[in-house]
């Protein structure tokens, strides 16, 4: 997991230190409107309608065009990262005025469609007081991996621990029209993240 996250944020300071290109092969970099990283061009968000939601309800993503969507990809047995970007993710909503977080949704999508059921996410979403704020996706792995590819996200599971997988630790901020406008890496801050909402919904 550790070299994946120090990779992904090569990926954003330098130029790419992971191989993996950003969605829309955008870079992305500083800007001061933005407390996260600014993609240039903004990338059209790939979409995500070939996924369920983890309560079996339908998901598509341009149904949130006119919101500010924070996307990231997690597995419900992560030790490390996956917890920890799931609380900033809480608490950027939580610390939102109400009129802002009505305006905000919150996507995750499985990196792990064997572990991640609709049982493991309930509870994960409990664990980390996202229940009723995100949706997370689930699928089987030939659902799941067009998904990857799209994202430019990396998913494999770690050979010296099978029950953990190696991913891409980003995430995601889409704007009003649609399209990925920054990322942040696993160590964002919260306030960072709502910080940067108003200039999401003005994009």
């Amino acid at each position: 997991m550790t070299s994946l996250i120090v990779a992904a944020a090569a990926l954003l300071v330098g130029c790419g230190g992971s191989g993996r290109a950003l969605p829309g092969a955008a870079n992305a970099a500083r800007t001061a409107r933005f407390d996260g990283m600014t993609l240039t061009p903004y990338a059209p968000a790939p979409p995500l309608d070939t996924l369920r939601n983890y309560d079996g309800t339908h998901f598509d993503l341009a149904s949130d065009h006119g919101r500010a969507v924070l996307v990231t990809f997690l597995y419900t047995h992560c030790p490390d990262v996956c917890p920890l970007i799931a609380s900033t993710l809480h608490a950027a909503y939580a610390g939102l005025a109400p009129q802002l977080r009505s305006r905000v949704a919150i996507v995750a999508v499985s990196v792990d469609p064997r572990g991640d059921t609709p049982a493991t996410v309930a509870a994960f979403l409990r664990e980390h007081q996202l229940t009723g704020e995100a949706s997370y996706l689930i699928g089987a792995a030939s659902e799941l991996v067009p998904v990857w590819r799209a994202w430019n996200v990396g998913s494999e599971q770690d050979l010296s621990h099978p029950d953990r997988v190696d991913h891409t630790a980003l995430i995601y901020g889409i704007g009003a029209s649609g399209k990925i406008v920054t990322v942040y890496t696993s160590e964002v801050r919260a306030r960072e993240v709502a910080h940067d909402v108003p200039g999401l919904l003005a994009s």
